[in-house]
């Protein structure tokens, strides 16, 4: 039984280990990509100094829009945290000539909170390692390794699902090898500091991973939800507690042709939402906005921007694009246990559940996870080289 999960984990081991390591070096640094992104792109992120009074933000995507007919705004903040630019994600319109959208060159703007001038423009994600590109680079290599999709295919999302899972029956299988002897438990959390380099490298592999294998489960498992959370997760958490329907799972998908402005301006979903949230007690204001034209549903995410909130993230509403009627919420520590659970998930892999603190943790964790996947590595290629030696003597 133990040469078969020292095979098992050994070649499950050397698939992963390039991919982990990524994912673990990428991760610690997303975990701060605000942070990142501000001290290395302070033209895109800080306002340039202005004595105009600051005009609400829906006016500034409003003016942008006047300015770019060829876009729409589609995810905002509310409010600029001070001193800062309103960063916006926006698409191509479409061309009423070519049924085709527009060609932008970029999805993500940065306006002045009370001038609307742009100040920067880029592609989220794009391959490149220029500065401005860099940290969104990091986020899209963390989450897709850049895996083409094809054939109508999410490849990037099967195949990081699969290593996830991967990855979690691992966990088991390295948890039971770290043991071989139930009586010497003791040895398995020990670090030998002072029995060479390669005592130390199966020390870093065997007892590092120990030390935090808890946390790397919760990462494992988390990293299955973030990437087949329909496909997997979903359908296996409702065996146990039904999740509730979303506003999108009740609406019909829109092709790109049908898509249409919505009928309420977005200035008017922000004043409802402020009413149903005042109306609900919450002591938050709108504080993002979303529009998905594929759905024709506004999302209005309630915090004080700039603000970073613990736990499960902000309560969040849903408005219909064609009449304003309240379509849907999500609303924090609401709902199944099922829905509990789902929500978890994010918080979970990126800290964010317990604030700075959390951040720091995950930080720490992927680096050792980078650790563990070297150190595997390492492990295996001492072995084979002695092995080889050993055979050719």
């Amino acid at each position: 039984m133990r040469k078969l999960l020292v095979l098992l984990h050994r070649w499950a081991g050397l698939f992963m280990a390039v991919f982990l390591a990524v994912a673990g070096l990428t991760g610690s640094a997303i975990a701060w990509e605000h942070e990142l992104d501000r001290w290395l792109n302070p033209g895109f992120h800080f306002a340039a100094p202005s004595v105009a009074p600051l005009l609400p933000a829906t006016e500034v995507a409003r003016r942008v829009e006047a300015a770019h007919p060829t876009l729409q705004v589609s995810f905002m903040p509310l409010a600029a945290a001070p001193g800062q630019t309103l960063v916006m994600m926006v698409a191509p319109r479409m061309d009423a000539t070519t049924g085709r959208p527009h060609v932008l060159g970029f999805d993500q703007m940065a306006v002045h909170p009370a001038t609307a001038q742009v100040q920067g423009t880029r592609t989220w994600g794009q391959a490149s390692l220029a500065r401005q590109d860099i940290v969104p680079f990091l986020y899209k290599l963390h989450h897709t390794l850049f895996l083409p999709r094809a054939w109508g295919v999410d490849w990037a999302v099967w195949f990081l699902g699969a290593v996830a899972m991967l990855w979690v029956v691992d966990c088991f299988i390295a948890l039971w090898l770290a043991f071989p002897r139930w009586r010497a438990w003791r040895k398995s959390f020990a670090f030998r500091w002072s029995r060479g380099a390669r005592t130390v490298n199966f020390d870093l592999h065997r007892s590092g991973g120990v030390w935090t294998w808890a946390l790397m489960l919760i990462l494992a498992v988390t990293s299955v939800a973030m990437n087949l959370h329909d496909e997997v997760m979903e359908p296996v958490v409702n065996v146990f507690s039904r999740t509730s329907a979303s506003p999108f799972d009740e609406r019909p998908r829109r092709s790109p042709a049908q898509q249409m402005p919505p009928q309420v301006d977005r200035a008017e979903i922000v004043e409802r939402a402020r009413a149903e949230g005042l109306r609900r007690g919450w002591p938050d204001p709108p504080g993002f906005l979303t529009y998905r034209p594929a759905f024709d549903l506004y999302g209005v995410d309630f915090y004080v921007p700039g603000t970073s909130r613990p736990g499960l993230g902000p309560p969040r509403l849903y408005f219909d694009g064609a009449t304003g009627a309240l379509a849907g919420q999500r609303v924090p520590g609401e709902g199944t246990a099922g829905d509990l659970f789902m929500r978890l998930q994010f918080p979970l892999h990126s800290g964010r559940i317990a604030g700075l603190s959390g951040r720091i943790l995950v930080t720490v964790l992927g680096l050792a996870v980078a650790v563990l996947s070297v150190t595997g590595v390492v492990i295996w290629w001492g072995r084979r080289r002695a092995r080889r030696a050993s055979e050719a003597c």
